[in-house]
């Protein structure tokens, strides 16, 4: 059997992982810059989090949900604590999309209505109303343009209103920065204004923290900027510093019933297990702290280079867009220079790497980085 081969791949095989670094398995040293899309949030193979994980395996990995799991009410609590957001409940599934899918569900659900508002450049999984929500036509199948979505444009209230005032639409869902769709981050006044529509019309205000979340934009959610409570927030990739997890955040008013929504492997103990190990090692090493003074060095520095038209992030999500076509710097950075970025479409390099990252880190970055636009 082969593989289906739907990823585009570059020669390299990474066998060792060690803080915000890797190594091949010919031996190469790697800074690794993009966090396998955002997902290494607490360092490669953190002794805490090693432990953990270890430590559970030897007692017990996994059981059902029909069983209770207190691991999963420590998570909760812990998570709840951390994020400021101790009314909230929380659903455990295994991914993103998973997440986002069972926050459209449970938003139709509440309302009883099955249209969603979504916004341009947004990407929200590749699941079925997920990926329908996605500002990207090339990846929905027409089972899935089914969905009844409309797409407004970005920051633009009054189309949302317009979208809204039919009453019949269960959510507004939308990035608390978007990540594929180029590091924009919604203002703070456009977040107040939409939340406020939302609730004028009884429509749930879902906020897409999958990316953005988890501390990576100095805060531990970015809507957190624009001081606003959201019905619902997804979260995943950072969760797990690798190992799969989502979540669903979700407000006190909206009430559970038995069977509404769930999954078999979400909120396992391993899950469990890795998830705490990186709210733990995050409050200890106040890395959200760190990813906000480190993000704005790594900002400035950027901002120095008159090869690059505009910098622009919160945090250590950031990106950087070219004048020319990006992917040869990429190529160059991690080829000659060893160095792991991002890309979001043609012209605009991405930024997210672990939230452990230090200064002689971003040096070696701006050194590597001069080197290769030097070269080029």
């Amino acid at each position: 059997m082969n593989l289906f081969e739907v990823y585009s791949l570059f020669d390299i095989t990474p066998v060792r992982g060690e803080d915000c670094y890797v190594w091949d398995d010919k031996g190469n040293r790697y800074l690794d810059l993009y966090g396998g899309h955002a997902v290494i949030s607490v360092g490669h193979s953190h002794p805490h989090y090693v432990d953990r994980l270890t430590s559970q395996l030897k007692q017990i990995g996994f059981y059902s949900n029909s069983v209770q799991n207190p691991m999963q009410q420590e998570l909760a609590q812990k998570l709840g604590v951390l994020s400021d957001m101790e009314d909230y409940q929380l659903f455990l599934c295994n991914s993103g999309a998973e997440a986002n899918e069972n926050a459209l569900k449970l938003a139709s659900f509440h309302t009883g209505r099955s249209k969603i508002v979504a916004f341009e450049r947004g990407f929200h999984g590749r699941t079925s109303g997920a990926v329908a929500a996605t500002d990207n036509p090339k990846i929905i199948a027409p089972f899935n343009s089914r969905h009844q979505i409309e797409i407004v444009a970005w920051e633009d209230i009054a189309a949302v209103e317009k979208a809204l005032s039919g009453n019949d639409v269960a959510a507004v869902i939308i990035e608390g920065i978007q990540g594929i769709g180029g590091i924009h981050m919604p203002s703070a006044d456009f977040l107040k204004q939409l939340h406020t529509v939302c609730h004028k019309y009884s429509t749930l205000l879902i906020l897409d923290e999958i990316q953005s979340g988890y501390g990576r934009s100095g805060k531990f959610f970015a809507f957190q900027y624009a001081g606003i409570q959201p019905d619902i927030v997804t979260v995943a990739k950072g969760m797990g510093n690798g190992f799969p997890i989502g979540g669903v955040l979700i407000a006190s008013h909206i009430k559970a019933q038995p069977g509404m929504l769930g999954t078999t492997f979400g909120g396992n103990y391993l899950a469990c297990a890795a998830a705490l190990a990186v709210i733990e090692i995050m409050d200890e090493e106040k890395l959200i702290e760190n990813a906000c003074q480190q993000g704005e060095t790594l900002m400035q520095e950027l901002k120095r280079f008159s090869h690059f038209k505009s910098v622009r992030g919160a945090g250590l999500m950031i990106a950087v867009d070219g004048h020319e076509k990006i992917s040869s710097l990429r190529k160059d950075l991690l080829i000659k220079k060893h160095i792991f970025t991002g890309v979001s479409g043609t012209y605009t390099l991405r930024l997210l790497p672990p939230m452990t990252l230090k200064g002689s880190h971003i040096g070696e970055f701006i050194s590597g980085l001069e080197e290769a636009l030097d070269s080029g």
